[in-house]
């Protein structure tokens, strides 16, 4: 019987504009947007690993004391066929304007809820995604 691969863990942000919008990315090679963030490094801690995720990927600043975490979701991993992952989530605030860098291709402020304009992976659709308009509400 082969090994259960190990669950892909990450810290995952809700950004969001005055319209109500959400900020999504798309990582380079993927079809599917997810939430921005990333992988934790040894050693760092959830909000620290989103601040270095945010600035690497799109050139912003989080704001200090602006996190609010909307909980821990598991789902399909999108870009990784057969393995699944589990993001941390929080609402957080930024400073400046998102540019796609790093290995993001391209970014999509999106109404938070389906039906999407561009395909939307099940962790932000299924989890996270109703998370915000709950917290929103």
């Amino acid at each position: 019987m082969p090994a259960t691969p190990p669950l892909i863990r990450t810290v995952a942000a809700v950004i969001h504009d005055d319209q109500g919008r959400v900020l999504l990315v798309r990582k380079q090679g993927s079809t599917t947007f997810i939430q921005p963030g990333g992988k934790r490094e040894p050693g760092e801690d959830a909000l620290t690993t989103l601040a270095r995720e945010l600035h690497e990927e799109l050139g912003v600043q989080l704001i200090e004391g602006s996190a609010v975490r909307l909980g821990e979701f598991e789902s399909d991993a999108v870009n990784e066929p057969g393995r699944r992952v589990r993001g941390e989530a929080y609402a957080v605030r930024i400073d400046g304007i998102p540019v796609a860098s790093a290995e993001i291709a391209e970014l999509a402020w999106l109404a938070p809820q389906a039906p999407f304009a561009v395909p939307v992976a099940p962790l932000s659709a299924e989890h996270i995604l109703p998370a915000w308009r709950a917290l929103r509400d």
